[in-house]
């Protein structure tokens, strides 16, 4: 499992370093959007919910219905985004956000939340634009 984190963590380092992703952040703003999140366990894709985006504000992660508040998050110029408010069950009971790191591939955009659960475990979801 430690391997696996040390991987995703050296994906992320090397997505960020890259000079075409530097300049596709310089705003500061994901693409508006519903991003779909969703975690591989135990051999099969489990979904997280949805975490909406519209400028520097989200709300979600919502599985069904909709989102009760939204929040602002920041995003660096290396597509590092803070959440500034909860995120849903990524925040909750003892969990807490390491990182998220955005990935923009021409129009298409996504991101990844690393997680640290209450034992100490990592735990890595990807959220795509739908």
């Amino acid at each position: 499992m430690a391997s696996r984190i040390s991987c995703i963590f050296s994906i992320l380092l090397l997505v960020a370093t890259t000079s075409g992703a530097r300049a596709d952040f310089t705003d500061g703003k994901l693409p508006d959007g519903d991003y779909h999140c969703e975690v591989y366990l135990l051999g099969m894709f489990l979904s997280l919910g949805d975490i909406t985006i519209k400028g520097n504000v989200y709300s979600g992660p919502v599985t069904f219905g909709t989102a009760q508040q939204a929040y602002n998050y920041q995003m660096d110029a290396n597509g590092v985004i803070s959440w500034l408010g909860p995120l849903g069950g990524y925040t909750a009971g003892g969990n807490t956000i390491s990182l998220t790191q955005a990935t923009l591939e021409g129009a298409e955009a996504s991101f990844d939340i690393i997680m640290r659960q209450p034992d100490g475990a990592f735990t890595a979801s990807t959220c795509t634009k739908r």
